[in-house]
């Protein structure tokens, strides 16, 4: 879906750019001095603009979070599509662009829009994704025949309807800013008195009836804020655009947190900075078209948060991935060296490169480059040009809670789960890298501390652990060493 919405944003931009107007209206001006005029806020028109991006941003944002969590993205689409009739009826009222009389036209449409959806999802067998594409394109068709006869009318070059299409911030007005400025405290004020509300009936409708919440009015109610916010944003991004900016903000700020609150301020702040960018940009070079700059804008955003967001971007996913691998591979070879000293009793201190790349079966110079890894951790010490590596107490720690992890998950298996001991190497080995100290001890206590795995090797004790050096067993104490340790 995010994908999808990123490619109507190019396509858009692409057929588009020539119908969208810009902010600034001056050509022969450098970038710097059009960033100074713009900063100050010198031209009425520059301040009217942004003051538009910026409420329509925090609007789109704050209620785009719940049309998100609701999974109504393609309901928004429908209001967006759906309120153009009503754009041409508010206008044919008194012949003039009345804000006032566009946004109740509009609005009314877009309740109609949203009425008819839930008709025919009740009265047939049709899907909501069904009834919903039917109703935008029918909406839309019969928004774009309106337009078309109110262009052949004598009053046409006075309305400037067509800007409803794609969006012109350039355009607003005084009368329009103070009608954006209602619409977003009284969307404010309603999430604010109602959060609870809404945050039940987002995740939970069922629940909410049962506890004797009107679900329903409040789902309607909903429709009728986002269709609000959907008219005061066709002046700055037009039809075709005002559903990216209701669903781009609040999807950036749904792959940052997990919490609502904290969503709805993210998805405010991200929806006021694509409006001041998209605001800015337009003014800085001739024909930059404000809308789709904004929706890029928004676009920007979200590619950020979808690569680096700390828990789901996805350079930060792989940049723990690859962690991972090497932190793997460190304690992997870590116990092939307690494994090497272990088959021969513990009797010296240190590992040569080729007993470990024998053990490890890789090439002596690969057991090198791992041993360097161990070595800029702290976890060995290098001797002999790097020849022979040792332990450092914090690398002996680390390789016997390895080996105790993998023993102590092998004899549980088989006791436990009745597995056979031949049969549980390869789980233990993914195991052992991921047993948190408190499921190893109680898994000790199940076991009543077993000193010996299903193979007859000793398991590494919690004073083995602790001891930060290599025990020292008597010569009765020594055992078989297989090799599917």
């Amino acid at each position: 879906m995010k994908r999808a919405l990123f490619i109507l944003v190019l396509l858009c931009l692409a057929t588009c750019t020539a119908m969208a107007a810009r902010i600034g209206d001056v050509s022969d001006i450098n970038v710097r001095e059009q960033a100074v005029r713009f900063f100050t806020l010198q031209d009425p028109g520059v301040r009217y603009a942004l003051a538009g991006s910026l409420l329509l941003g925090l609007t789109c944002g704050l209620l785009g979070s719940f049309i998100v969590v609701r999974k109504m993205a393609l309901m928004g689409d429908t209001l967006s599509h759906a309120v153009l009739p009503g754009v041409a009826v508010g206008f044919l009222w008194t012949l003039s662009k009345d804000p006032l009389r566009i946004f109740i036209g509009a609005t009314c449409a877009a309740l109609m829009g949203a009425a008819l959806v839930g008709f025919l999802k009740r009265s047939t067998r049709l899907k909501e994704d069904t009834a919903l594409g039917m109703v935008l394109a029918t909406f839309f068709a019969v928004g774009v025949c309106l337009l078309t006869m109110i262009q052949q009318m004598p009053t046409a070059d006075k309305g400037g309807l067509d800007k409803f299409l794609f969006g012109q911030a350039a355009a607003i007005s005084a009368a329009d800013l103070r009608l954006m400025g209602a619409i977003t405290a009284i969307a404010i004020a309603a999430v604010v008195i109602f959060y609870k509300e809404l945050l039940v009936t987002s995740f939970d409708a069922d629940f909410a009836q049962l506890s004797g919440l009107p679900a329903r009015v409040f789902h309607y109610g909903l429709i009728l804020l986002v269709a609000s916010a959907v008219v005061i944003a066709l002046q700055a991004v037009g039809v075709v655009l005002v559903s990216a900016m209701l669903i781009t903000p609040a999807a950036a700020a749904y792959l940052l947190t997990d919490r609502l609150h904290r969503m709805l301020i993210l998805a405010a702040i991200f929806g006021m900075l694509a409006g001041a960018a998209g605001a800015f940009l337009s003014f800085l070079g001739p024909a930059l078209p404000t809308g789709p700059l904004i929706v890029l804008g928004a676009t920007a955003i979200f590619v950020a948060a979808f690569l680096f967001g700390p828990r789901q971007g996805l350079v930060v996913r792989w940049a723990k991935q690859r962690s991972r691998v090497r932190r793997v591979q460190r304690e992997n070879t870590l116990k092939a060296i307690y494994h090497v000293l272990e088959k021969r009793n513990f009797h010296g201190e240190g590992v040569s490169l080729r007993e470990l790349a024998e053990r490890r079966r890789e090439t002596v110079e690969e057991a090198r480059t791992q041993t360097r890894a161990l070595h800029r951790h702290g976890l060995v010490t290098l001797h002999e040009d790097g020849n022979m590596v040792f332990l450092t107490p914090a690398g002996w720690q680390l390789a016997c809670s390895i080996v105790r992890n993998h023993r102590l998950w092998e004899l549980y298996l088989t006791n436990a789960a009745d597995i056979a001991a031949d049969h549980v190497h390869d789980d233990a080995e993914n195991i052992e890298h991921v047993l948190g100290e408190e499921v190893v001890r109680e898994i000790e206590r199940r076991l009543q501390y077993a000193e010996r795995d299903p193979h007859g090797r000793p398991i590494p004790s919690l004073a083995d652990v602790e001891r930060g050096a290599a025990p020292r067993y008597r010569p009765d104490e020594s055992v078989g060493y297989g090799s599917s340790i």
